[in-house]
């Protein structure tokens, strides 16, 4: 009689990897299955391999040599969102962001698509967000496209969907770009009010520093009204938030390790961040560049200092005097703050100290929008049925405004209301922070 080889006789010696990034943690997954319920994309579709659990058997596969990366491996994979939903309710602690990251990595590796779409990723990925200055022209390029009238030309003409794949997506997101005397950003520092709390630098971001300069001005107000002197380090990009979400991996640890020295220079006790993606990954730098050894332990103490900005100010009661804010809002959980940061009582406990403003409760208010970084761009159709559903739940609230924290989910929720014709604003968190100090319209 012949004994039967341990299944584990025929997995690789050594620890499992992905494009030199280790998915050990697919060994934690007991297949208990919590996940599923939790997870978008398995509630939308129902199949086991649009599933949590499901993916981490793909990758666990994979990284075994018991899977080749097929088609159907690639489109399962790049189906998930990484909202990170799963990793809140894993009972077992799955690493599951990072061994998505590395899958969607070894995607680009082996299948990075036909030629048309690697020089569009290198020319966002590697031109546009790796060097601020060609963001900043694109931004005007943008700017006149929307302002001259040719953006309302090919959207009422049609000629939006002559576009090719997923082109006429990116065009219906395209965010109104501001004047280039309202994408100023915030002065080098700003002065705390008295008494002193903390000195911090903030991150200015790449699309944030474009298209949404406003929340980092009202960001720096808010914090020196909060007792920071605020500190904006010159030179700084992006974080490769991104890159790292794409599978551009590279790339990602390059503007992590610019990041690290540019606010390595800035003596601030704190770096203070208001874009959730990148407070996350800014975090998680330490993971991020584990095996580099001139950076490794830079990157922990860098990442030890990141704070999302309602995280910061929420350890202490916000100073007066606040004005009331006479308004009904809503607020949703961005992805990568409440799963990826573990942030969800703060923000509505700094929105109950405002005067006058009336919060309720957004039903699957943790529930991801549908823009998961560039997701809803390079999978417009799951990324509007999750839209649907989060717009549904929002006018279910009667509230007058949606409160978030993440810029992918300002545009995203915007053109679902917009799409319903509906007047309900979508507000970042520190706009009604900074009008409850008297800044703002």
């Amino acid at each position: 009689m012949t004994t039967p080889t341990p299944t584990s006789a025929l997995a690789p010696v050594g620890p499992l990897s992905l494009h030199g990034l280790s998915v050990e943690g697919v060994n934690q997954c007991v297949h208990c299955g919590l996940c599923l319920a939790y997870c978008p994309t398995f509630s939308e579709l129902g199949t086991e391999m649009d599933s949590p659990r499901g993916r981490i058997f793909t990758i666990k596969s994979l990284a075994e040599g018991r899977m080749a990366l097929s088609d159907s491996a690639v489109r399962h994979l790049s189906l998930c969102l990484d909202c990170r939903a799963c990793e809140t309710v894993c009972p077992a602690g799955v690493p599951y962001g990072r061994l998505i990251e590395a899958a969607k990595a070894e995607i680009e590796r082996q299948k990075p698509g036909a030629l048309s779409r690697r020089l569009f990723r290198w020319l966002n990925f590697g031109l546009l967000l790796g060097h601020p200055r060609l963001l900043a022209l694109a931004a005007a390029g943008a700017r006149l496209y929307q302002t001259s009238g040719l953006q309302r030309l090919v959207r009422t003409s049609g000629l939006v969907r002559l576009l090719p794949g997923t082109l006429p997506a990116w065009e219906a997101l395209l965010p109104p770009v501001p004047s280039k005397a309202d994408r100023v950003a915030p002065p080098r520092t700003t002065l705390a009010a008295p008494p002193r709390r903390a000195r911090v630098a903030l991150l200015t971001g790449c699309i944030q520093a474009v298209v949404f300069g406003a929340h980092n001005r009202a960001t720096a107000r808010v914090l020196a009204r909060n007792g920071c002197d605020v500190l904006v380090p010159e030179g700084q990009g992006c974080c490769g938030a991104l890159n790292a979400h794409g599978g551009d991996h590279a790339r990602a640890q390059a503007m992590a390790r610019e990041t690290i020295e540019t606010f390595e220079a800035v003596p601030a006790d704190f770096v203070i961040v208001n874009t959730s993606g990148c407070g996350a990954h800014m975090k998680a730098y330490g993971h991020l560049l584990a095996d580099d050894p001139a950076y490794a332990e830079r990157a922990k103490r860098f990442a030890a200092t990141v704070r999302d900005v309602a995280e910061f100010l929420a350890q202490e009661p916000l100073r007066g005097p606040l004005q009331a804010v006479t308004l009904t809002c809503t607020y949703h959980d961005p992805c990568h703050v409440v799963h990826g940061q573990k942030i969800k009582s703060e923000p509505r406990r700094l929105l109950a100290q405002i005067p006058g403003l009336r919060v309720v409760e957004l039903p699957e208010s943790d529930w991801c929008c549908g823009s998961a970084g560039i997701y809803n761009l390079t999978q417009p159709e799951m990324a509007t049925r999750l839209l649907h559903r989060k717009v549904g739940h929002v006018l279910e609230t009667g509230a007058e405004a949606v409160v978030t924290a993440n810029p992918g989910c300002i545009l995203q929720i915007q053109a679902g209301l917009g799409a319903h014709q509906s007047g309900v604003r979508v507000l970042h968190l520190v706009e009604i922070l900074d009008r409850a100090y008297g800044g703002g319209a």
